[in-house]
């Protein structure tokens, strides 16, 4: 098998519109073959949250206190659960080209191989990790990485990690919406003990840099790749450049407020494919809009095509359940990772919900 040659890029103190914009667009490329395949090692300032693609801004952020402390907000191209990024995570962007249809047919088993290189790195340091639950990276059970995946329209297959230098839990905790009725100590406490860092486990206090160095050189002897420093051509930089104004700086992108009205009802529910979040409106007895959404992995086009089907549709759980087998069908691979049997629980969980709502209001 001959080596592979990748491009190395490193950069620090991105903002979230351009750190975004710039793995997608070097996904959408090389996917088109007019970009080489890449590997991105890189930081955020100031700090940034970010939701996972399908998730709902409003409900995994502290809007106001974002917005108060200047901390921007942001979504990914990659689905997954909400984060805080920084200049102590390590953000890891690995852009190849993937074959037409693959990437979310088994797409846990496909993120654990692309994790060997974050492992083999971590590895060279003395940290002993490794890739469990859906989506994670830990040690000793604690999370300690968060890995990502999409796959564009010109098949292109971005996979998204989150590297944990460092972290800010208290930040953390007032940033993202998480349950807790104070940030105390025993709260911040409570949340260290969940998650662990780099510095954390070595006892010591090193460089980004240092672990940058190191994961870069797991993937290449994983990967058996020959890794070139590089930097974005002024072309790449241009259409980086266009992406970020067209989409990850508008609030269409960033929040992509749901069809469904707040008075309408939802349901969540953890499946081994992640958490489904769904709400519905009726109008009587016919599901009038629906919104699907969670921090599981699957293709947007699919996902919109089970809101399409389900929009204006009988909300009896035969003819529920039926439609979303015939679209499990035509997208066998795109919704693979996400449990059908889950799917229609809490499709049918939240229609029952608003059906519920409606007779009160009577």
């Amino acid at each position: 098998m001959s080596t592979a040659t990748w491009r190395l890029i490193t950069d620090d103190d991105v903002t979230a519109s351009f750190g975004l914009a710039a793995d997608e667009l070097i996904t959408r490329w090389v996917g088109a073959g007019q970009s080489v395949p890449t590997l991105r090692l890189y930081t955020y300032a100031p700090h940034c949250a970010l939701v996972g693609r399908f998730q709902r801004l409003e409900s995994e952020l502290r809007v106001d206190y974002c917005r108060a402390n200047g901390i921007p907000m942001n979504r990914r191209p990659t689905g997954g659960g909400a984060i805080l990024m920084g200049a102590g995570p390590l953000g890891v962007a690995l852009m190849l080209p993937g074959a037409e249809g693959n990437v979310y047919r088994r797409a846990r088993d496909q993120m654990a191989q692309v994790s060997e290189g974050i492992l083999a790195g971590l590895r060279s340091l003395g940290i002993e990790a490794e890739f469990r639950r859906k989506n994670d990276i830990e040690v000793n059970g604690r999370k300690i990485a968060g890995v990502g995946i999409y796959r564009a329209p010109s098949d292109g297959v971005l996979f998204h990690a989150s590297v944990l230098v460092d972290l800010d839990v208290a930040l953390m905790l007032q940033t993202l919406n998480i349950p807790v009725e104070k940030i105390s100590d025993k709260e911040i406490a409570a949340m260290s003990a969940r998650t662990s860092t780099v510095r954390r486990e070595l006892g010591r206090d090193i460089s980004v840099e240092e672990v940058r160095q190191a994961i870069a050189t797991g993937y290449a002897q994983v990967f058996d790749a020959e890794l070139s420093p590089g930097d974005f051509t002024p072309e790449e930089r241009d259409a980086i450049a266009a992406l970020e104004r067209e989409k990850y700086l508008t609030d269409e992108w960033i929040f992509q407020a749901t069809a469904v009205p707040d008075s309408a009802a939802a349901a969540r529910l953890k499946t081994p494919g992640g958490l489904l979040d769904i709400r519905v409106a009726l109008s009587g007895r016919i599901i009038k809009s629906i919104f699907v959404g969670g921090d599981f992995f699957a293709a947007d086009n699919a996902i919109a095509d089970v809101e399409a089907r389900l929009r204006w549709h009988p909300a009896e759980p035969e003819a529920v359940a039926a439609t979303l087998r015939a679209t499990y069908e035509r997208w066998p691979i795109e919704l693979e990772s996400i449990p059908l049997d889950g799917l229609i629980e809490a499709v049918q969980t939240a229609v029952e919900r608003a059906a519920a709502a409606q007779v009160a209001a009577l």
